[in-house]
């Protein structure tokens, strides 16, 4: 499969907070996709899909970017949609990409290889 993403144009940015505690992943998928739409916003995407969770979760997503907006410049636009992940294929590459990362991070460095240059990732403090 990361061969497959591999042949795939574009560039892959992966925002990695880890090791987390179970109790809080929560807060460290909030840091991450806190620095996720800045660094998103500094490569002029603005408009971010997602993996659709239960509606709850979902909204702490979007709260999160609302949040994360106002690091953005006053006129600057960045809008989440989330959607079902068995009806939208792409969103796999970002399963793909984040094994591939959390992978070489862990000590195989195979996948990440295959990936090369078009993926950035960014470490993210979480706490």
């Amino acid at each position: 499969m990361a061969r497959a993403v591999a042949a795939l144009d574009g560039l892959h940015v992966v925002a990695v907070g880890a090791p987390v505690r179970p109790r809080r992943q929560e807060r460290a998928r909030a840091h991450c996709l806190n620095l996720l739409v800045c660094e998103l916003h500094g490569f002029k995407v603005g408009h971010l899909f997602m993996e659709a969770r239960d509606p709850v979760l979902n909204a702490r997503d979007v709260a999160t970017v609302q949040q994360a907006r106002y690091a953005l410049p006053r006129d600057a636009r960045f809008r989440l949609d989330h959607l079902p992940g068995a009806a939208e294929p792409l969103l796999w590459v970002a399963d793909i990409v984040a094994g591939a990362v959390r992978a070489e991070k862990l000590g195989d460095p195979r996948y990440r290889a295959l990936l090369g240059e078009r993926v950035i990732d960014f470490p993210v403090e979480v706490r």
